[in-house]
């Protein structure tokens, strides 16, 4: 299953990835900003039983499989010198499609948050591993804000990686780590890892962000 930000498809639909068996689903209004995707294998297809968006930045698909019920949701949160009317309205849209999910069921968030976690976790033990990159800013607070209050951990900062396999944003001599995946704290066991393929991006500048767990 594959989370992916920024498209520029508009609409909200879905539709098969030719001669592939994969099935995409996307919400986007504008060609030019945000839209969100999320992307399932063919043989996970037939277990998707709902479908939910909460405007171009967040949508969450439903599957049912060997007795597990698994929301995945796929996030774009507003970058740096949007106002904060935008920023307010995107954590309390993800605020509303949390509450629908039963605690009974898995729920993995994959997204561009745009926001610096750091590495200093004072205050944040609960939520943050400390093995994160840079220094934590605005942005970054507010994710661990969102978590604490979730209950969420942010998986990929609590697993010790060398440091190009942290960082999820490099163009030239900027690099960030702005990419996340959330999941509940009572789900930790069944995650195995969650790392960086410094060698394959779906851009110029966004690298993949691979989360491994077990059902």
């Amino acid at each position: 299953i594959t989370c992916i930000q920024e498209t520029k498809w508009t609409g909200e639909t879905a539709r098969e990835i030719e001669d592939t068996g994969y099935k995409l689903y996307y919400s986007g209004k504008d060609r030019c900003r945000n839209g969100v995707r999320i992307i399932i294998d063919k043989g996970l297809v037939e277990s998707v039983v709902a479908v939910t968006r909460k405007g171009d930045r967040i949508m969450l698909v439903k599957l049912v499989f060997g007795g597990n019920i698994v929301n995945i949701i796929s996030a774009y949160a507003p970058q740096v010198g949007l106002d904060d009317q935008t920023k307010r309205d995107f954590w309390e849209q993800m605020d509303e499609i949390l509450q629908e999910i039963p605690v009974g069921e898995n729920l993995v968030i994959g997204g561009d948050f745009n926001g610096h976690v750091g590495i200093d976790k004072l205050g944040y033990e609960r939520v943050h591993g400390g093995y994160s990159f840079d220094d934590r800013n605005e942005a970054g607070e507010r994710i661990l804000d969102f978590a604490v209050a979730a209950d969420l951990v942010v998986a990929n900062i609590m697993y010790k990686k060398r440091e190009e396999h942290l960082i999820t944003f490099k163009s030239g001599l900027v690099k960030s780590q702005i990419d996340y995946f959330l999941v509940r704290k009572v789900d930790c066991l069944k995650c195995n890892d969650c790392k960086v393929i410094p060698g394959e991006s779906l851009g110029s500048q966004h690298r993949i962000l691979v989360f491994d767990l077990c059902f």
